[in-house]
């Protein structure tokens, strides 16, 4: 008899369950006779021996297949920042033509030869007054200067002093920003309050106004040139990557890896070095692209006002500042460089914004 409501209770249990009946091959029940001896596996249920042993074994793979909610997709795998940002960039229109305009200015830069008629340095191709004003033609598509040099080739000649100035300035500030901004906002204490003043004297003047102070000195006014106006830009440049570079630290160095580094005994320029300025690298990176333009228009306007880089050195600024007095009677020597500085300096900050949006975990959630 309590065999049969064991097998009662199953047949109910399974018409019950339809689970039970699918992985019924899975689990064998072995059941023993009421005469099985003493002193073997017997359950005792109120004082009544079942004389029954039930044993369980693990079914086969084949026999129970992993459904689909059991498996992990590699879609869901976690990704990198950098990786995820890539998927975001690759997807938006303006990151493509901002990369596709700032990819073929660097080759303009480094490989000017390939896209000008004629070396506009050349003795064979100074500048002719015949050709004064003279209108676009064959192998000159913007036409002359005033002075009758090729408008065309000097703004291909002038792309790199141009992109130097802005690439190596922005290059300073970051390293020379991102160092000060580190120490600031890792250490604090009196070490964030030197810093952060020294920061507030240089931020107190203007980019444009500082360097046309410091330009009219001596020594720089002596010694006008490329390298010059680098040092010149970082020196009041750097004081705005050190606040997004402290602010980025403060934000990190209490993260729960950094605590765990710290317990350790990794040292503080190894935590800094492996563990919070690769974190804290995102929003310098956005700002720096955006400044990288603004290092352009700066070089531009000290050159345009005559105390940036010498009137020897071609550069889009002083194209600008040759052409202005013959500007009502011939525009297009301002024009056309003048369209240059604007296309590089708006690629740029194109660029800028597309890092921001995928870099900003709070901008992917919108």
């Amino acid at each position: 008899m309590p065999e049969n409501n064991f097998e009662n209770n199953d047949a109910a249990g399974r018409d019950l369950n339809p689970e039970a009946r699918s992985h019924e091959a899975a689990v064998r029940e072995v059941r023993e006779t009421a005469d099985t001896p003493a002193g073997s596996h017997q359950k005792d249920l109120g004082g009544v021996s079942t004389g029954i042993m039930m044993e369980h074994f693990v079914a086969d793979v084949a026999q129970t297949p992993v459904s689909a909610t059991d498996s992990r997709s590699a879609e869901g795998a976690p990704v990198s920042l950098w990786r995820d940002a890539w998927r975001q960039l690759r997807k938006k229109p303006t990151f493509i033509i901002a990369a596709l305009l700032i990819v073929l200015v660097i080759v303009v830069a480094l490989f000017p030869q390939l896209f000008w008629t004629q070396d506009p340095s050349a003795a064979s191709s100074q500048c002719l007054l015949e050709n004064s004003n003279g209108k676009a033609s064959a192998g000159h598509p913007m036409g002359f200067t005033a002075q009758g040099c090729d408008v065309y080739s000097r703004v291909i000649a002038g792309t790199r002093a141009s992109l130097m100035v802005g690439l190596f300035t922005t290059i300073g500030v970051v390293v020379i920003g991102g160092i000060i901004g580190a120490l600031a906002g890792y250490f604090g204490g009196w070490i964030d309050g030197v810093l952060a003043r020294l920061g507030d004297i240089f931020f107190a003047l203007p980019l444009i106004l500082g360097a046309l102070v410091v330009m009219q000195l001596p020594f720089f006014k002596a010694n006008r040139g490329v390298w010059t106006l680098v040092v010149v830009l970082v020196l009041f440049g750097w004081p705005q990557i050190a606040r997004i570079m402290r602010g980025a630290v403060v934000e990190v160095r209490n993260a729960d890896y950094v605590v765990s580094a710290r317990s350790l005994g990794v040292s503080s320029f190894g935590i800094l070095m492996r563990h919070i300025i690769p974190n804290a690298m995102a929003p310098v990176i956005v700002i720096a692209t955006i400044s990288l333009g603004t290092f352009i228009v700066a070089e531009s306007t000290l050159s345009y006002l005559g105390i940036g880089l010498p009137p020897s050195m071609m550069s889009w600024g002083n194209d600008i500042s040759d052409a202005k007095d013959a500007f009502r009677s011939n525009p297009m020597p301002v024009f056309w460089p003048g369209l240059a500085l604007s296309l590089t300096v708006l690629s740029f900050i194109m660029l800028g914004d597309a890092l921001r949006d995928a870099l900003d975990p709070k901008a992917r959630k919108k």
